[in-house]
């Protein structure tokens, strides 16, 4: 999950950082590209990821909640 959030700031980063002044023409469209390959992840993946961490989770509580109750 602590790389999602990497990834998001890191896209809110560049996109401050390209419409900043000083920045070339070239470097602000490098990070325009950047950040237009990086939307597929969200729009496709990040639910996918969210949703099997969510279960990983709940998982894991019944897990311990079985072996907590043999004892």
């Amino acid at each position: 999950m602590p790389k999602v959030m990497i990834l998001g700031v890191g896209v809110l980063v560049l996109s401050n950082f390209s419409t900043s002044t000083g920045v070339g023409a070239q470097a602000s469209g490098v990070i325009n590209d950047t950040i237009e390959a990086m939307t597929p992840i969200a729009s496709t993946w990040l639910p996918l990821i969210v949703t099997v961490a969510v279960l990983a989770i709940i998982l894991t509580l019944v897990i311990r909640s079985f072996v907590g109750a043999n004892r």
